[in-house]
């Protein structure tokens, strides 16, 4: 399931290095997705919405066993 939300990930990162930031996969846990937003977007006041109406959502429609995306 790691290598299919690398993937997944593969796709959103050009549109959040469009803005200097991207992502970064830290842990897979069940169903259960960690990653770090890093660069503008980890300090972002919009990377709650960033997180889960965009990164969340491409996460769950590519790989449909993720139930959550939560950044650490």
């Amino acid at each position: 399931m790691r290598e299919k939300v690398e993937q997944a990930l593969a796709k959103i990162r050009p549109m959040l290095e469009k803005d200097g930031g991207s992502v970064q996969l830290m842990d897979v846990v069940g169903s259960v997705v960690k990653v770090r937003l890093t660069g503008a977007c980890s300090g972002c006041p919009m990377s709650q919405m960033t997180l889960k109406s965009g990164i969340e959502r491409v996460i769950k429609s590519e790989v449909p066993e993720v139930t959550e995306v939560v950044a650490v």
